[in-house]
């Protein structure tokens, strides 16, 4: 739901992704941060609450660091690229609001105490800002013959569950420390990613399946070494490890390794049929060793979607004194496997462990708020049975509606609605237009919003839901709701007089559009909304403040909203429709879809009025 307030602070946090290819351009990471030169002090004496994440903002990251082996490989030790990388991090967390970081095993070569002192000095970086972060050893960090249970190792001495345990991220570890479970709050809930060592044991597995079993609405990335070998394939272990564990457990929905190169990506659907994005990133192979280039996962819960890239700070930061033609090559990848999206409906994917409950239905009484003139809604009826009758005004004055039958077609109720429709249910036309067939209702001759102007204001609400089968040149143009009597007959115009005098119709695009003859207007006004999907419930409104028209599809305004004034509706004491609309003062169109819920109020009103809320 869009509102003038909504996502104001997380607009704000990621308002840096707009500049990021300027700051890029202009190496703000310092091309100090190369080779055998010191790195500034300027991130470690920045306060950690400048870079703390915002937890409620639903666009976030989630920074990915591959194998870095060959950068600490006995007498070859250079942290730099793993400083700029880190540092990156530092520099870029509140504008790329990120979160945590992964690194996926084989931080060194050889698995040595002087090699591990120095990437444990380079991530002392994050550990002196108290930013969030997980390892994992991989088959260069310990003896790739050995599962969890291997005992002591210099990995362990830098990287073990001591150096994590004050950190707020930190959730646990196995009693033998090689797997790690870490919590972080993004979008207003929980996540977790689930860290594992090269080879699982026994042991191993049943840990990990309990850290789920008691975070069972939790949803889960899943790190570990080796997985997925290649393109839609998996290692003998990564199949191991996918009929272990992740298949069976619906709340992992991503999986990041490394140990392979070049980087590729599978797709599995697990017991639930739900899928798992599987991916394997590792650039060792690349020049300078991968350069410790990072992957990030930018999560857009709004727009359900993880864009996904990947660069080399160290480079970037190397750019400002020139790039020798292999760094040129790698300063950013831009490759399918580098750069990519994965579309996921979160709260579809997540359904199946963690529920959205559905919003009860709201009593009747709580939208006739002051102003009403009319509320219709239609819940309270049996699926698929014929409409019949009279459809009450629930506003309790007087503006009922009757069935009218075209060609005889049938009008019927249904039990489907917008998540947010205060009625739970709604009325399924089956309009066409060649034959003209089906059903609509009309207000009873008498009733007082016939004549009603409505010039000091007023608000039409309405929530619609249109079908796969809904074709332009079979359904465009029905209303929604309208008032009928001819446009011509409000006094002289200048556009078509056989118009109504007011439709909220949908178009050819199909789109809502709002046409209405204003009091002592010769031509009648338009707000146009954008094109609305089919298979799919939108709630849409028209505000009048008794000087300008403004047009909302699911609380956020339109593009195409006029500014010339448009003061009231002139009536010709005609009844208004619903699912109908009259040309020439016929019947010219009937609506093919579902309407729910439809209130007219007296004045205008904010979004926050709106049924929707």
């Amino acid at each position: 739901m869009c509102t003038s307030h909504d996502h104001s602070q997380s607009e704000a946090a990621q308002a840096g992704a707009a500049r990021r290819s300027f700051l890029r351009a202009t190496a703000l990471l310092g091309a100090a941060a190369t080779a055998g030169v010191a790195l500034p002090a300027v991130a470690e004496a920045a306060p950690a609450s400048g870079r703390r994440p915002d937890s409620d903002s639903r666009r976030f990251t989630l920074a990915v660091m591959p194998d870095t082996q060959y950068l600490f490989d006995g007498p070859s030790i250079d942290k730099a690229p793993v400083e700029a990388s880190l540092r990156y991090l530092l520099e870029h967390g509140r504008d790329e609001n990120i979160v945590f970081l992964s690194h996926l095993g084989d931080l060194t070569q050889n698995g040595a105490e002087d090699e591990f002192a120095a990437i444990s000095q380079a991530f002392g970086l994050l550990d002196r800002r108290g930013v969030g972060y997980s390892v994992l050893a991989g088959n260069h960090d310990v003896k790739s013959s050995t599962d969890d249970q291997r005992g002591s190792t210099p990995y362990l001495d830098a990287f073990g569950p001591r150096r994590f345990r004050d950190r707020p991220t930190f959730g646990g570890a196995s009693s033998d420390g090689y797997n790690t479970f870490h919590l972080f709050r993004a979008a207003g809930r929980e996540w977790m990613v689930l860290a594992l060592d090269w080879r699982l044991s026994a042991k191993g597995y049943a840990w990990a399946k309990d850290v789920l079993a008691r975070h069972p609405r939790t949803p889960v990335i899943l790190t570990t070494h080796e997985l997925v070998v290649e393109d839609d394939t998996l290692s003998t272990y990564g199949q191991q490890m996918w009929d272990r564990l992740i298949e069976d457990h619906d709340q992992i929905f991503l999986t990041l390794n490394g140990h392979y190169w070049p980087a590729g990506r599978a797709i599995r659907k697990n017991a639930a049929g739900h899928e798992v994005h599987l991916h394997l990133t590792n650039y060792q192979n690349r020049y300078f060793g991968g350069a410790a280039m990072i992957r990030l996962y930018r999560f857009d819960l709004d727009r359900d979607v993880i864009d996904v890239e990947t660069i080399s700070p160290w480079i970037l930061g190397r750019a400002a004194k020139g790039l020798n033609e292999l760094e040129r090559q790698e300063i950013e990848l831009s490759g399918d496997a580098d750069r990519f999206s994965v579309d996921i409906d979160f709260t579809d994917r997540f359904s199946g462990f963690d529920p959205v409950p559905a919003r009860p239905a709201r009593p009747a009484s709580k939208m006739l708020i002051p102003g009403t003139v009319a509320y219709w809604r239609f819940d309270g009826h049996a699926d698929g049975t014929a409409v019949t009758g009279t459809v009450r005004d629930l506003s309790g004055r007087g503006n009922d509606l009757t069935v009218v039958s075209v060609g005889g077609g049938t009008l019927n109720w249904s039990s489907d609605h917008h998540p947010d429709q205060p009625g739970h249910g709604s009325l399924e036309f089956q309009g066409n237009k060649s034959p003209l067939t089906g059903a609509y209702l009309r207000t009873v001759d008498g009733a007082p919003l016939n004549s009603a102007t409505l010039k000091s204001g007023y608000t039409i609400e309405a929530f619609y839901r249109l079908p796969a089968d809904w074709d332009a040149g079979h359904h465009a143009w029905s209303g929604l709701v309208g008032r009928t009597g001819r446009n011509g007959s409000a006094g002289q115009v200048t556009d078509d007089p056989d118009e109504p005098l007011a439709t909220l119709s949908i178009s050819d695009g199909p789109g809502p559009q709002w046409a209405v003859h204003p009091l002592g207007q010769q031509r009648l006004a338009t707000n146009w909304g954008d094109e609305t999907a089919r298979e799919k419930w939108w709630h849409v409104a028209v505000v009048n403040d008794g000087r300008h028209t403004t047009m909302y599809v699911q609380g956020c305004p339109v593009a195409r909203n006029p500014h010339a004034a448009a003061v009231g509706i002139a009536s010709a004491g005609l009844p208004w429709l619903l699912g109908g609309y009259e040309y020439a003062d016929k019947i010219d169109q009937i609506l093919h879809g579902r309407l729910g819920d439809v209130r007219i109020v007296s004045r205008a009103l904010p979004v926050t009025s709106f049924m929707t809320h």
